[in-house]
C-alpha cells in the first residue's frame, strides 16, 4: 500500500453547532450537526485538499459512529484505523456562539471516550513510520491508553520526518495545567514541527509572547515553530529564517475549526515542498475561510477555493 500522506490520531466527535450567535446554552437554541474533534478536522481538511489520509481513532457502536464513519469516507478520509468500541458511545461537544470568535463549548465524552484507548495494535508500526506526515494533537496525550501509543509512534520516527505536535489544548481533558505542560515537554522533544497559539504556548512552554514562545520550541529541538495568532496572522520560525504573515480579513461568523483547518493547508505546503511565506499566507486563508462557515469538517476548502481568496486578498 502507497504511504499516506498524513496519518493524524486522536480526538473524534459529533459536533452540534448552536445556529444562534450571541445565544447561550441557557438561552433557547436550534443546533447542526457536524464531524468534529481537532485531529480529525485535520484529517478531512487535508483530504480536502487532495491528500491521502488516513485517521487512527475510535467511535462507538451507535449510530453516531455509523454517521461519522461514512462521512469521513465521503470525504476521502481513509478509515482503515478508525476502530469501533462494543459498548461504548461516540462523544459529543456541543458549540454556543459566546461569542462568535470564541464558541463556548462543552464535551460529552463519559469516563473513557472511545479515542482514548488507542493501543499499539490499531495502527501498524510501518503505517506510522512510513507516513509522510504525522499529526498528533496534544488532546490526544490527555488521557488513557492512547496517550502512551501516540509518544510511541512519534518515537518510530526519524528527525528528517515531519512530526507535527498540535499544542491543542482543551481544559476539560486535563487535571491540571503542569500536567498538560509535563505531557508537552515529552511531545516537543519527540517532534519535529509544533503547532500552536498563543495561550497553548503559555501552557506548553511558559510564555505568550509569539517571539519567545518560537525560541523555547526551537531550542527543544524542533525544526519549525509555528504560533497562531489569531486575527494578528500567524509566526513560522526556522533556527534561520522567521516570516510573519498578517490574517486576511473576513466577516467571521464561527472561529472554531480555523486552527484545524490551517493544519490540513500546513500539511499540503510541506507536502508540497513550499517556503514558509508560501505555507503561511495558504494556512492562513484556510482558517479565513472556514471562520466564515458555522461548522468545521463541513466546511473545510479545496484548493481552488483558497487560491480564489488569496486572489481575492491580493
Amino acid at each position: 500500500m502507497l504511504p499516506l500522506d498524513v496519518l493524524s490520531v486522536g480526538r473524534i466527535s459529533v459536533d452540534l453547532y448552536a445556529v444562534e450567535p450571541n445565544v447561550g446554552f441557557e438561552g433557547q437554541q436550534s443546533f447542526q450537526k457536524s464531524v468534529g474533534g481537532s485531529p480529525t478536522n485535520v484529517a478531512v481538511a487535508a483530504a480536502q485538499l487532495g491528500r491521502r489520509v488516513g485517521l487512527a481513532t475510535k467511535v462507538g457502536d451507535d449510530k453516531f459512529g455509523e454517521y461519522v464513519r461514512t462521512r469521513l469516507a465521503g470525504w476521502g478520509v481513509l478509515t482503515d484505523y478508525v476502530g469501533v468500541q462494543h459498548g461504548a458511545q461516540t462523544p459529543l461537544a456541543l458549540a454556543a456562539l459566546t461569542p462568535p470568535e470564541t464558541p463556548t463549548v462543552i464535551f460529552y465524552r463519559g469516563p473513557a471516550a472511545p479515542d482514548t484507548t488507542l493501543t499499539l495494535d490499531d495502527v501498524p508500526a510501518d503505517v506510522v513510520s512510513d507516513a509522510n506526515i504525522l499529526w498528533i494533537s496534544q488532546g490526544s496525550l490527555s488521557q488513557g491508553s492512547t496517550a502512551e501509543s501516540c509518544l510511541h509512534w512519534m518515537s518510530l520516527r526519524t528527525r528528517e520526518q515531519h512530526t507535527i505536535l498540535d499544542l491543542d489544548y482543551r481544559p476539560t481533558l486535563w487535571e491540571t495545567v503542569d500536567a498538560a505542560r509535563a505531557m508537552a515537554a515529552r511531545a516537543i522533544s519527540l517532534a519535529t514541527i509544533v503547532v500552536g497559539n498563543r495561550e497553548e504556548c503559555e501552557v506548553a512552554v511558559g510564555t505568550s509572547d509569539p517571539d519567545s514562545a518560537a525560541d523555547r520550541l526551537l531550542e527543544a529541538g524542533v525544526r519549525l515553530a509555528i504560533i497562531k495568532l489569531g486575527a494578528d496572522g500567524v509566526l513560522l520560525a526556522t533556527a534561520s529564517e522567521r516570516v510573519r504573515i498578517p490574517a486576511i480579513q473576513i466577516t467571521l461568523v464561527c472561529g472554531l475549526g480555523a486552527g484545524d483547518a490551517f493544519g490540513g493547508a500546513l500539511c499540503h505546503g510541506l507536502l508540497n515542498e513550499w517556503g514558509l511565506e508560501e505555507i503561511g499566507k495558504f494556512a492562513n486563508a484556510a482558517g479565513a475561510l472556514v471562520s466564515t462557515k458555522l461548522t468545521c469538517a463541513d466546511a473545510m476548502p479545496t484548493v481552488t477555493e483558497l487560491n480564489e481568496l488569496l486572489a481575492a486578498a491580493a
